[in-house]
């Protein structure tokens, strides 16, 4: 069975580069598709943070890697499973992000800490409802904090 999605809205500004870490006070602009009416934004600005899903489309069908690597190919970190890699390379090229709305213009959804770069397809978003988030106690091996210290800190100067 073949999915087509259509992109909602589209990331404007914010990065231009892919990078692994230093997203941290990243500021961009969700901006959504002219064809889709302002008053499904209606409440949106009453929340904190959105729940937003885009596609890597920086990447390629050739990039996709179905079976286990070394996290970022470090040999320190163990070989695990496409599946637990949160990358590009996942066969649907899917990212969630949970980004701080600063404020709606029109059609511009203000943000900050959206790891997405600039021309970045929207595919959805909803608000973050903490109710959602997980239940009970979670549970992760070392590595990745290890592998995402950096992750939201900010771009050293350059």
């Amino acid at each position: 069975m073949q999915i087509s999605l259509s992109p909602i809205a589209t990331v404007i500004g914010g990065r231009t580069e892919v990078a692994d870490d230093y997203w941290g006070g990243v500021q961009s602009i969700i901006r959504l598709n002219d064809d889709l009416p302002l008053d499904t934004l209606k409440g949106l600005e009453e929340f904190s943070h959105l729940q937003v899903v885009w596609h890597f489309s920086l990447g390629s069908n050739e990039d996709i890697h179905l079976g286990s690597r070394h996290p970022r190919n470090n040999p320190e970190w163990p070989e695990t499973g496409t599946f637990v890699h949160r990358n590009h390379r996942r066969p649907a090229r899917l990212a969630v992000s949970h980004p701080h709305l600063l404020h709606i213009d029109g059609r511009d959804l203000h943000v900050e800490d959206l790891d997405a770069v600039d021309g970045t397809p929207v595919l959805d978003l909803a608000p973050w409802f903490a109710e959602f988030g997980p239940h009970g106690q979670v549970q992760q091996p070392s590595w990745p904090g290890e592998m995402l210290k950096d992750y939201w800190s900010l771009r050293p100067e350059e």
